[in-house]
């Protein structure tokens, strides 16, 4: 019995890491010209400064904003206690200042997790009349958060920057190994 709950576990795991692999290297913006919106993931920001993470993912929302991936950029993500900033500020003020205009951004200052940050844009893409939309984050996050926004009603496609957080090869193997146990733990047991 043990060895069959051992082996069960062991193919779950597996599954999962590849699932996590493969997503992490498919981007749909190859696939995908345009979505509704482009909807940055938040990360760490400090006093209103991005963090080196964040940034990336910025600069990447911002990249497909440029390349007419779709008409609007939303950030999301709410604060930390005694934060001034929360992440959705932040972002779309970094957003700004590299030259989006501010009608064209949306801060969703929702969310302290990834999926409430997920069911944030969801409402607000659903009173918006929105339904696609490109989600930008790490890599290996590509898997949860396409599982997640599909559970939300949000057609999503990952397209992910590898500029912000894969530092080292140390790095990505701890966001892969972290985020197969995450996605395993979604499907598992949801938002």
């Amino acid at each position: 019995m043990v060895a069959l709950v051992l082996l069960i576990a062991s193919i779950a795991v597996g599954t999962s890491a590849v699932t996590v692999w493969r997503a992490a290297h498919r981007d749909a913006a190859s696939r995908v010209d345009r979505t509704d919106v482009i909807i940055v993931l938040g990360a760490a920001q400090y006093d209103g400064t991005p963090s080196p993470v964040f940034a990336g993912r910025l600069d990447h929302a911002l990249l497909l904003y440029r390349q007419g991936r779709a008409a609007t950029v939303m950030v999301v993500g709410s604060k930390e206690p005694g934060d001034t900033y929360t992440e959705a500020e932040a972002g779309r003020d970094y957003l700004v200042s590299k030259g989006i205009p501010a009608a064209a951004v949306v801060a969703e200052p929702v969310g302290r997790t990834t999926y409430t940050s997920l069911v944030g844009a969801a409402g607000y893409m659903k009173t918006h009349g929105m339904s696609s939309a490109f989600l930008v984050s790490d890599p290996w996050h590509n898997a949860r958060i396409e599982r997640m926004a599909s559970d939300l009603g949000i057609q999503g496609y990952a397209s992910a920057t590898w500029t912000s957080a894969a530092r080292s090869e140390d790095t990505r193997f701890m966001g892969y190994a972290r985020e197969t146990f995450a996605y395993l733990y979604y499907r598992a047991f949801g938002g």
